[in-house]
């Protein structure tokens, strides 16, 4: 993390800035003066910059203005006497995030810092996101159309709508949209409007002012402002709410826009790209969408593939994540024989290339061998059972592994146990209910939350790690190396959890 700038002629202040921020694990870095922070800007940027608004020289405006056209994301708190409102007006006007009045309390001071602090993270955090782009591959005619498409709408400022099934990549070809074009060195903001509740939505997108709701302690800048120059991806749009789609609308046609609780109008230099999963004629006939607006959408319409129609792609996806996700366990990648990889090619994976990444991971931690035959594949897809309801129970849904998580944990723990029937081959493995024991997890989760006991996740997380070793263990004849490969952790991993939870029989290779 960056340092927080105090910028304040007054060395007191800085020198009580500086404690306080020390005494919360804090880095800062002083000027007494505007001039020699503008300076330092060429070089480095803070995290949060808090700066006195009158100095000798250049004033706390001046570095607002200097901090908000190079960096617009950097929060800056303005330091103002109580006779200097007008300026902390301005200030606000500047952009500033919020203003601590003269004489300020310490502790609320720091509380402020700490506000501006996590809004400069969370929107690094979403700059990180965007600029890392995974590759689209393919070499289906239909996918070399869509990359053409890509080449001819690049250097355009167009507005797109990309239309396809969910899972197939409409993202990606936004951020590929946004990577070639002459906004590639602006943002790339992505926002998914089915996923944040109406009520938030419209702050999420236009930003709000403070005090504009209960809440806004701060004002806080919406997705428009974060795209300014670049590139903003509403992705579900055929969900936004119908009194919504009117502010959007307006943003489209003049370009102004302005944040929940504000009167001042902002200009938005923004390319809009959309996408959806659904028919917007039919949500149009419904009344459900504004005809105005999917008009306004619809300018270029860019249509992906399902999978379904790109089978020839199927191996070449296959392998890229399998190498990503082996890559991401620290493990060696596997290999679908010949047999396996046409019988993955027939199948109809209604998740589209998100289903077949998902199951990716799924043979990366469960398939025994480097060599993954039609066998080691999930049952669900071996047995034919209907392919719409295919690895999305809890037993068999595939998991986008973090590696930073322990195998045993949430999602993951789940795959891997619901293997130890088979891995066991208890001679009644076949007639099993194979959903019984998430059943019995649901039960003795629920009895523990009744009973008000403590610690639900860590004592039944113990279990099922416990349980997971115990089994790896038997099926390796108590051989801790190889058993630690089957479960697909680190030799380390195995020997510590051994030690914590008090494993017997395990035995060094």
């Amino acid at each position: 993390m960056k340092p927080i700038w105090i910028v304040d002629d007054d060395e007191s202040i800085r020198w009580v800035l500086e404690k306080a921020l020390a005494r919360e694990n804090l880095t800062t870095k002083s000027f007494s003066n505007a001039r020699d922070a503008i300076e330092a800007l060429q070089t480095n940027t803070p995290q949060v910059l808090v700066s006195d608004i009158r100095m000798p020289g250049a004033s706390g405006l001046e570095l607002l203005q200097t901090v908000k056209a190079k960096f617009p994301g950097v929060p800056v708190i303005i330091i103002t006497a109580f006779s200097d409102l007008d300026s902390a007006v301005a200030a606000f006007q500047g952009g500033a995030f919020e203003y601590l009045a003269k004489p300020f309390d310490v502790d609320k001071a720091v509380e402020l810092i700490r506000r501006a602090l996590e809004e400069s993270l969370r929107e690094a955090n979403v700059e990180q996101a965007s600029s890392e782009t995974p590759e689209i591959l393919g070499q289906a005619p239909a996918m070399q159309d869509v990359f053409r498409a890509i080449g001819r709408l690049s250097q355009s400022n167009v507005t797109v709508l990309i239309t396809g099934e969910s899972g197939t990549g409409k993202e990606l070809v936004a951020r590929a949209l946004h990577k070639h074009s002459p906004r590639a060195a602006q943002p790339f903001i992505a926002l998914n409007t089915a996923a944040i509740p109406k009520d938030l939505l419209e702050s999420e997108l236009f930003g709000h002012e403070r005090g504009a709701f209960t809440g806004a302690q701060a004002s806080r800048r919406g997705r428009f402002e974060q795209a300014e120059g670049g590139t903003l991806f509403l992705d579900e749009i055929g969900d936004m709410p119908f009194d919504l789609q009117t502010r959007l609308l307006r943003v489209l046609s003049d370009g102004h826009f302005y944040r929940v609780g504000g009167h001042q109008s902002l200009k938005a230099n923004v390319r809009v790209i959309a996408a959806t999963h659904q028919n917007l004629e039919t949500r149009v006939r419904e009344g459900l969408f504004r005809e105005d607006l999917y008009h306004r959408l619809n300018v270029i319409r860019l249509r992906l593939p399902s999978l379904r129609e790109r089978r020839e792609d199927i191996p070449i996806l296959t392998r890229y994540f399998l190498s990503q996700s082996a890559k991401q366990l620290g493990v060696e990648s596997k290999r679908v024989s010949d047999n396996a990889m046409r019988f993955m090619s027939g199948l109809e994976l209604p998740g589209n290339v998100r289903q077949l990444e998902n199951l990716c991971n799924w043979i990366t931690v469960m398939a025994p061998g480097q060599t993954v035959e039609i066998k080691d594949l999930p049952q669900d897809l071996v047995s034919g059972r209907d392919q719409s309801t295919q690895l999305e129970s809890p037993a068999h849904r595939p998991v986008a592994f973090d590696p930073h998580l322990s195998v045993a944990s949430s999602g993951v723990g789940m795959a891997v146990q619901y293997a130890e029937p088979a891995v066991a081959a208890a001679p009644a493995a076949a007639s099993v209910d194979r959903q019984s024991w998430v059943t019995l997890l649901e039960t003795e989760a629920a009895s523990m939350l009744s009973n008000g006991d403590a610690d639900v996740m860590d004592v039944l997380g113990r279990q099922f790690e416990s349980a997971l070793i115990k089994i790896a263990l038997r099926h390796t004849h108590g051989r801790k190396n190889d058993a630690a490969v089957r479960l697909g952790i680190g030799r380390n991993t195995i020997t510590r959890k051994i030690q914590e939870l008090g494993i017997d029989g395990a035995k060094d290779d």
